[in-house]
């Protein structure tokens, strides 16, 4: 049995050293998956609260985060593996392109958690123009 330790030991550790190049970029866009779920239910539970309503916390939509921050980062890996040990040649970056392309979403998604907590115009007018320069650039390609 101790053997049998040893080597699932060593093929995790071995999975480790060969991902760790990209342990930033699982790093940060967990960081930005785990603050849009927080601004989000602050912002369920201000926009309950101004409405009169009760309030209560859902499991199942925390699970739902944890998938989504799970499947983003078997995403990072798979591109990461694409980028370097397949397609080399061509040095395509897609797993940071991917990782940009989530915590851009998330922070689009915090910009509209912030404005419904705080009600700022500043929010709202921040949210407004990443909405028309994420349009801008997907149309432009």
């Amino acid at each position: 049995m101790a053997a049998l330790y040893k080597y699932i030991s060593a093929v995790v550790l071995s999975l480790c050293g060969l991902l760790c190049p990209i342990a930033p970029l699982i790093a940060a866009t967990t960081l930005f998956v785990v603050i849009d779920f927080i601004t989000g239910i602050l912002a369920s539970r201000v926009v309950a609260r101004r409405e009169g309503q009760m309030w209560w916390f859902e499991s199942r939509k925390a699970w739902r985060t944890v998938a989504k921050a799970g499947f983003v980062a078997v995403a990072i890996v798979m591109m990461w593996i694409i980028d370097h040990h397949l397609l080399q040649f061509m040095q395509l970056n897609l797993a940071n392109l991917f990782a940009g392309f989530v915590c851009g979403v998330e922070l689009w998604s915090f910009l509209e958690n912030a404005a419904t907590i705080s009600r700022s115009p500043l929010f709202d007018w921040l949210g407004r123009w990443v909405k028309r320069r994420v349009t801008k650039e997907v149309d432009n390609e």
